[in-house]
């Protein structure tokens, strides 16, 4: 842990990317159109990518690179970048900002509809749309801060090598979902984002043909990170894992302290 001033662009590369990014997902049959990879029924209904559309294309990978490059790990956060540990921090930016983005939508709506009574019909499929995003790349952040659900009450009481072994075990486990989930879902996924599927509604958005896809690449990414994780922790000494951990207690004592000093001045 250590302590770092905010810098801006630790959040306006990734608020760029993902203005860019969703440029490119929402403008995924115009790639398909232009790359020759519609069908008629697309081509019926959509056009060419334009010229803005191209630009976001490149500037999403070209973004993606520089955010990873430039992301630092803020105070609460792991100071880990080993590994894969850049590219899943840089998504939980991007998962973050997205939490701010999904919240305006949301009071965007609620001040339409029940204030000036004209409620939309976008609001709440693209929020649905967004969150779905949202916890994908959230699972992702979880895994690289190794903030997931772990049981250590058993975990604590082995020795080194074999905390090791259920290391690598739990890893292989994460492996073989993914490789099932890969095997089991390409076939659908695939035809879900050639087809262009959409989700049905009135706004009608295309939740099916962009998150399908998204599922089976944040599963892998999970995977990478993961194996990531295991290389990493190697050759690390044992851990304990207390009740209350170090932040914890860190915010107990201030949180003490500015009680006892606001009882004192009541007293006062």
């Amino acid at each position: 842990m250590h302590s770092q001033s905010i810098r801006l662009i630790d959040w306006t590369m990734p608020l760029v990317f993902i203005l860019c990014a969703a440029l490119v997902v929402s403008g995924g049959p115009n790639y398909l159109i232009s790359f020759g990879w519609a069908d008629a029924t697309i081509v019926n209904r959509y056009e060419g990518a334009g010229l803005v559309q191209y630009l976001a294309l490149i500037l999403v990978p070209i973004l993606f690179v520089l955010g990873v490059a430039t992301v630092r790990p803020a105070p609460m956060e792991l100071d880990d970048l080993g590994g894969f540990a850049r590219i899943s921090l840089f998504l939980g930016r991007v998962t973050m900002l997205l939490i701010a983005l999904l919240v305006g939508v949301m009071t965007f709506e609620v001040v339409l509809r029940y204030v000036f009574e004209r409620p939309t019909l976008w609001a709440n499929e693209l929020s649905l749309w967004m969150a779905g995003f949202l916890f994908l790349f959230a699972g992702l952040y979880a895994m690289q801060q190794r903030s997931h659900i772990r049981i250590f009450l058993v975990y604590d009481l082995f020795p080194r090598w074999l905390q090791k072994a259920c290391d690598t075990f739990s890893t292989i486990l994460i492996l073989i979902f993914m490789a099932a989930m890969i095997w089991g879902g390409y076939g659908e996924v695939s035809q879900q984002f050639f087809r262009w599927e959409l989700m049905g509604t009135a706004f009608d958005p295309p939740v099916p043909a962009t998150l399908s896809p998204a599922i089976l690449i944040v599963i892998s990414l999970v995977a990478v990170q993961a194996v990531s994780n295991l290389i990493v922790d190697w050759n690390k000494e044992k851990e304990i894992h207390g009740v209350i951990e170090e932040i914890d207690v860190d915010e107990l004592t201030l949180g003490a302290v500015g009680d006892s000093i606001h009882e004192k001045k009541k007293d006062d």
